[in-house]
């Protein structure tokens, strides 16, 4: 794998980090193009990215996957379980409040790393990273504020537990992130997902029968695999875009950038996600989502530029 290690060593990690943005933020789009229950499309995602990634680790990482210490293994398992929970429960807040809120809400998940890398990590987070930070979050705020202000936060069936469902994906989405830039010190890339997208899609077919189940063993399959082929060239859209070249080389730099910094690069994703919508779907966002953006961006490159390496 000279190649790879040729490739690493060439690649600027935080270039890679713009790419993978760029990836994730594909994410909403072929989402919107799939009609299938959205705890179905989660499944399919992960279940599709760890096909495409298990061969190379079977065929070419096998003596790191043995050389796994039952320590590090642990954690890759319970970041899988983390990634699962993520997206569990934040597909399931927006059943119960509005997207607005959810996305505010789930988006805060940088905090949640910054206090985490803090504490666990020993990362050193200065004045302007937490500045950076900040801003980047008051974006995703002022990005949702059209849905707030038409009373987002009183909106939905039951709006509080919708909104402590996506607090709790927030808090997931962080323990995701921590883990990874912890375990990928010393774990190379290929089998540390391999482990965690496994782990991953285990736990939401497990969420997914009891969502879709119900109807008996046929129900259940048919709700599960009866899809047109252009609804699973979706799903191995989700696999490619935002699972290979998103999450993928999200995990790839967390070997080498802070998880504070991934973490709040990761709020470019819904920035991205307006622009393709506006250029693939016709969706002209509002002056609000326009702005909020700005600011989120004008917060990435805050905390970017802040890292104590940089200083």
């Amino acid at each position: 794998m000279t190649w790879l290690a040729s490739l690493e060593s060439r690649t600027p990690p935080m270039a890679a980090l713009a790419v993978s943005i760029v990836a994730v933020s594909t994410s909403a789009i072929l989402v919107r193009f799939s009609d299938a229950p959205s705890i179905v499309k989660a499944l399919y995602r992960v279940v599709f990215t760890t096909l495409l990634l298990a061969p190379v680790a079977v065929s070419r990482y096998r003596d790191e996957l043995r050389a796994l210490s039952a320590r590090d293994a642990l954690v890759a398992v319970v970041t899988g379980v983390a990634l699962a929970a993520h997206f569990a429960t934040w597909f399931e807040s927006l059943e119960w409040t509005t997207v607005a809120a959810s996305v505010t809400l789930v988006q805060s998940q940088p905090l949640f790393v910054a206090v985490g890398a803090a504490v666990l990590l020993d990362e050193a987070i200065n004045r302007r990273m937490v500045g950076g930070i900040l801003v980047a979050i008051a974006g995703i705020v002022f990005m949702s504020l059209g849905g707030l202000l038409s009373g987002a936060a009183l909106a939905g069936a039951r709006p509080l537990y919708g909104d402590a469902l996506a607090l709790v994906g927030a808090v997931m989405a962080a323990g995701y992130v921590l883990a990874g830039r912890s375990l990928r010190q010393r774990v190379a890339l290929v089998p540390y997902v391999t482990v965690v997208y496994t782990v991953c899609a285990v736990v939401l077919f497990a969420v997914a029968l009891v969502e879709v189940g119900g109807g008996g063993t046929a129900a259940t399959v048919e709700a599960l695999t009866e899809y047109p082929p252009e609804e699973w060239l979706l799903f191995v859209g989700m696999a490619l875009g935002p699972g290979i070249f998103g999450h993928t080389v999200i995990n790839w730099a967390l070997k080498y950038v802070e998880s504070s910094v991934v973490s709040v690069t990761l709020l470019g994703e819904p920035v991205g996600s307006t622009l393709l919508a506006l250029v693939l779907l016709g969706e002209v966002p509002d002056l609000f989502t326009v702005a909020g953006g700005a600011v989120v961006l004008a917060g990435i490159y805050v905390t970017a530029t802040g890292r104590p390496s940089d200083a």
